[in-house]
């Protein structure tokens, strides 16, 4: 929802104001659960080896490897981070 945020208020992506506008309430109807960015995911996301430096995308890549997760992405960037990645 960072990121999400984020490009919304830049601009870079205008269709997601309903989300933007009240994450809690779009996060509940959608039934995901919050993760919390905890130390060891920020102490992982800073030492991911890689040229790649978008530091949500880092993010998204520790939480992801630390805690077992498939990520949903079509990034491919996030294979060289060795996450398990759908889509």
């Amino acid at each position: 929802m960072w990121e999400i945020t984020t490009k919304y208020r830049l601009g870079k992506l205008p269709q997601a104001a309903l989300i933007a506008s009240n994450v809690p309430s779009a996060v509940s109807a959608d039934g995901f659960m919050t993760l919390s960015i905890e130390l060891a995911h920020a102490q992982l996301a800073g030492s991911l080896q890689g040229a790649h430096k978008d530091p949500f995308d880092r993010m998204l890549a520790a939480q992801a490897l630390l805690e077992g997760l498939v990520l949903v992405s079509n990034d491919e960037v996030f294979d060289t981070f060795g996450v398990k990645r759908l889509w």
